[in-house]
């Protein structure tokens, strides 16, 4: 029930069945065997998925490069199958590898995300040495039909260009890095959920891997992790409990096993961007009905997969809590503040449209500020949960929320405004938008607002016809209301 601005979620997903499933029906027609077009169907969804550059172009260059960290692991793990020390091993080196390449943005994350989910698939289909033509193949026979829909049949963005990625905000060096610090954190709670995993059992322990290493995936503080990792169990468990409905009763019949698997996958790509939770329980309904498809599937599966989750995300939040822990506080800082001054950008943006320049183009920074806002309400998240003890905390964490939405809602208006090609400068629209940006100074750069002493003056009175003025005034005062929550959880100092 989320909003859907354009459909882009809709058209994100429906895309996703369509090159998943275009995918698939290659192989099958290839001649390939299930645990084949499982393997590509796998390596087509990633594809889909994790890929996220700015644009077309850097798309397909990180497509392109899928392979050539995906074949080699999956040939690794082929070769290690029978040596469960150099296995596991191999793995916790995938895992804190594959961590660590998100220092390099987005194309950094789908690789490692690509080498990560081909050495888990490898444990989950049992791969062996013998099997690695055909699973090379299929890979790469997944990865063209797969590209084919995205960059050709249905290639959405060239028609309306993605905003610029919003990398997590990084700094310092070594340890003192946030990517740093959390590859570290991977490989220590990978490591305790293989161990208790494998206690659990010889034959899933991959799961509890699994679980740990996808609970860090967009995370950047202990508080982000710790939710994710009770999202993650929660999203599971009802999972489970929906799959004992729908898929178990199937008996892995082909085609109504195959449906349960499509609308798992538009679940999966329809409700990531708005809830782990939902997300995962569309995995657990794939998993259920792939398992299904593989005769493998009973209650007790499912029961052992249940338990291995909660292995994994005991293991990620023992790791963000005893290793190298990222502070809640430090994360919302960066992002608070990088919403900040995306707002001004984004002030910046329209005022000079409004003033003539043809190419200034505010709808492109709103839309860069509605990611960053979704980075905002996610570090964020540990302190409006509803079993926050921190009371104080969560109220002024919900008034930043609020008041954020607020500057969006008033940039979007301004926005809208601006793209009138009957609007015109104003002298009252210079004035407004430096009160804008000196009402962001005093939240990001105290000592810069503080020789700016009319940052804090408040908005005179605007008459309703003026659209311009009334989105910016409003603006202003949501920018200085903010000051006093932002002053109370530290962000600004008292004399800013």
């Amino acid at each position: 029930m989320a909003p859907d601005p354009g459909r882009v979620r809709l058209r994100f997903a429906s895309r996703a069945v369509l090159g998943v499933g275009f995918a698939v029906a290659l192989c099958g027609a290839a001649g390939h065997t299930l645990t084949a077009a499982v393997t590509g169907g796998l390596a087509a969804l990633l594809a889909l998925f994790t890929v996220t550059d700015q644009t077309v172009r850097g798309q397909a260059v990180t497509t392109a490069l899928l392979p050539a960290v995906g074949l080699p692991v999956l040939t690794l793990a082929a070769f290690l199958h029978d040596l469960p020390v150099a296995r596991d091993l191999a793995f916790l080196a995938v895992v804190g590898t594959g961590a660590y390449a998100r220092r390099w943005g987005p194309r950094g994350h789908a690789l490692g995300v690509f080498a990560f989910m081909t050495y888990f698939a490898a444990q989950f289909l049992h791969t062996v040495p013998a099997r690695l033509p055909e699973l090379c193949a299929a890979v790469l026979l997944s990865l063209a039909a797969s590209s084919a829909v995205r960059f050709g049949a249905w290639c959405y963005e060239r028609r309306s260009p993605a905003p610029s990625p919003v990398a997590a905000p990084a700094g310092g060096r070594g340890l003192a890095r946030v990517t740093t610090r959390q590859a570290v954190q991977a490989t220590v709670g990978a490591a305790i959920a293989l161990f208790v995993g494998q206690a659990l059992s010889d034959q899933r322990w991959y799961w509890a891997v699994g679980a740990t290493w996808w609970v860090f995936v967009n995370t950047a503080s202990r508080g982000e992790t710790l939710v994710r990792g009770f999202r993650r169990f929660l999203g599971t468990v009802l999972g489970i409990a929906l799959g004992l409905v729908v898929a178990v009763p199937l008996h892995g019949e082909p085609v109504a096993s195959a449906v349960v698997v499509g609308v798992g996958v538009f679940g999966i790509f329809y409700t990531a961007a708005v809830s782990y939770t939902w997300m995962m329980l569309s995995v657990t309904v794939m998993a259920s009905a792939l398992y299904g498809l593989l005769g493998l599937l009973d209650p007790a599966l499912l029961a052992l997969r249940a338990a291995e989750t909660a292995v994994g995300a005991l293991g990620a939040v023992l790791a963000v809590l005893l290793v190298l822990p990222v502070t809640t506080h430090s994360v919302t800082d960066a992002w608070v503040e990088r919403a900040l001054r995306c707002v001004h950008a984004c002030t910046a943006e329209a005022a000079a449209r409004l003033a003539g320049a043809t190419t200034a183009d505010p709808s492109r920074r709103v839309a860069e500020l509605e990611q960053i806002l979704a980075r905002v309400r996610m570090s964020l998240a540990p302190l409006v949960h509803p079993l926050s003890p921190l009371r104080a905390r969560r109220d002024r964490a919900r008034q930043v929320l609020a008041l954020l939405d607020d500057c969006a809602r008033e940039v979007r208006g301004l926005a809208a405004v601006a793209a009138d090609p009957e609007a015109s400068h104003d002298a009252r629209l210079v004035a407004a938008c430096w009160r804008v940006e000196a009402a962001v100074e005093a939240l990001t750069a105290p000592v810069a607002a503080g020789r700016r002493s009319g940052a804090t003056d408040a908005a005179p009175p605007v008459a309703p016809a003026e659209p311009v003025l009334a989105h910016l005034h409003a603006l202003e005062r949501a920018l200085l209301e903010l000051a006093v929550p932002l002053r109370r959880a530290g962000h600004v100092p008292a004399d800013a």
